[in-house]
């Protein structure tokens, strides 16, 4: 019953994260909830019983997939102030 209460709410957090994902202006926000988005699938793959799969997750999706997004983002800013 309590896994049931967790999935639920587990799975509304990611519907909502990835629509504030999709429509934030500035990008970084949307990195930052593209990276929750990623770690709430993580407890979700967990309570599927796939810690593979949720590990994998973690390091690729949450670690370096936001680390990439953010070093562009930041590479990108600094090209713009040159110009």
């Amino acid at each position: 019953m309590l896994i049931d209460i967790i999935e639920i709410v587990v799975s509304v957090l990611l519907i909502v994260l990835a629509f504030l994902a999709i429509n934030s202006k500035m990008l970084i926000k949307s990195v930052i909830f593209l990276s929750s988005l990623s770690m709430l699938s993580v407890i979700s793959f967990i309570i599927m019983q796939a810690p593979d799969v949720a590990v994998t997750e973690a390091v690729i999706g949450s670690g370096l997939v936001t680390s990439l997004f953010v070093f562009t983002l930041l590479a990108v800013r600094k090209v713009e102030e040159k110009i």
